[in-house]
């Protein structure tokens, strides 16, 4: 009884309240007129959906983010399961690349620098200056005296033509005739010249090295007969020499003329010599598949031997190219695969096609662009979700 009263009591003074606003002019504010245009216009909107779908277009969606293009093998992936596969992304950018191809090469000989020493006429070794292998010899120096019959005889016809030629007064052509006959037979200017201011014979000629260099192999031994043309020193100048390296078939495209390599030794280790490419073979090994590449070293203080092995080392500069870690490239053995992140948990596989591998990077020749993200991690897990997408022929799809 009492609730019933007291809920009369507020009704009465509520009525009371509004009659008095009423008496005072207190009156509610006018709605606004363009908010009300608007929601009138929402409201026709509303009740008229064929107008909405006539105003729906293309365009629009794609400018108001409300579709994203689908294209071929894209799935979408949700934030939570990229984590859990443990995705991660690289870019497209542009580096310097220089390659380096390493190997192992073995010292030799320059082949230009050698030279075998054999007499022009026959006979006898008498003495022997040289007479071990590996000896350096200067340009010159006497390497052994040969005692030969026919010298004997030209040198008694020169003396007769010099006596004949004092005789009458005049140089005829006899003298000229045995002289050139001396020389042809490598008897040197200076050694006529003693011959004319001796008078006498020599009953042996020295022979001299023809150039400075080591003696590489001897075939000369006193008193044994020789006949003209019989090779008896074999002297090799190691001022330069040359190094072989074999250079795997894949790398060969890097190599070229004139390219500028290095070396090191094993017992000198903080020495390197340069050099040049000097010559490339034409044919490969067919057990390694490799091809044999000759440079050039100067040697002026000896260090390089003949048959010593050296590490070679040769830095090809590529340029500034675009290149993706080589993480981000699936070799699938027919084409490359690459997982381009269209945002909003869209991976797209694309094919692309790369060059070199330097240094963890792929270069990119087509079908990447600097600055696009590329999954590094988990992507060949994306890139089968994708393959089994299109196998069963299922739209994009998210997970």
């Amino acid at each position: 009884m009492k609730k019933l009263v007291g809920l009369a009591m507020i009704g009465i003074f509520l009525f009371w309240l509004s009659a008095c606003s009423q008496e005072q002019g207190i009156a509610p504010s006018p709605p606004d007129k363009k908010l009300a245009t608007e929601k009138l216009e929402k409201g026709k909107k509303d009740e008229d959906p064929e107008r909405e779908l006539k105003e729906l277009t293309l365009e629009t969606i794609q400018k108001e983010g409300k579709m994203k293009e689908i294209t071929p093998g894209m799935v979408q992936i949700s934030l939570e399961r990229q984590q859990l596969i443990g995705v991660k992304f690289g870019t497209v950018e542009m580096r310097p690349l220089e390659k380096i191809i390493r190997t192992v090469g073995r010292v030799d000989y320059d082949e230009r620098k050698v030279g075998i020493v054999s007499p022009k006429i026959g006979g006898w070794i008498e003495e022997l200056y040289v007479n071990f292998t590996g000896k350096y010899v200067r340009q010159g120096e006497p390497l052994l005296t040969i005692y030969s019959p026919e010298l004997v005889s030209a040198q008694e016809e020169y003396l007769i033509a010099l006596r004949m030629a004092k005789a009458l007064g005049d140089r005829d052509f006899l003298v000229e005739s045995a002289k050139r006959r001396l020389k042809l037979w490598d008897i040197s200017d200076e050694q006529i010249k003693a011959l004319e201011q001796r008078g006498q014979l020599a009953k042996s000629l020295t022979l001299h090295s023809p150039f400075a260099g080591f003696v590489w192999e001897r075939m000369a031994f006193k008193g044994m007969n020789v006949m003209p043309g019989m090779p008896l020193f074999k002297i090799a100048d190691l001022s330069v020499v040359w190094v072989y390296a074999d250079i795997y078939e894949y790398e060969l495209p890097f190599i070229r003329l004139g390219q500028e390599a290095s070396i090191q030794l094993s017992y000198l280790p903080q020495e390197y010599f340069t050099g040049k490419v000097l010559y490339i073979y034409p044919s490969l090994n067919p057990e390694t598949r490799t091809a044999k590449v000759r440079f050039e070293f100067p040697n002026p203080d000896g260090k390089l031997r003949p048959e010593m092995y050296a590490n070679v080392e040769i830095r090809v500069h590529l340029g500034k190219k675009p290149v993706v870690p080589d993480g981000a490239i699936i070799d699938t053995g027919l084409k490359q695969i690459a997982i381009v992140d269209q945002g909003n948990g869209y991976f797209e596989p694309r094919e692309v096609k790369v060059g070199a591998k330097v240094d963890g990077y792929y270069e990119i020749l087509n079908g990447l662009k600097v600055g696009e993200r590329v999954v590094t991690s988990a992507n060949f897990l994306i890139d089968s979700e994708s393959k089994f997408k299109e196998a069963v022929g299922v739209p994009g799809h998210a997970h």
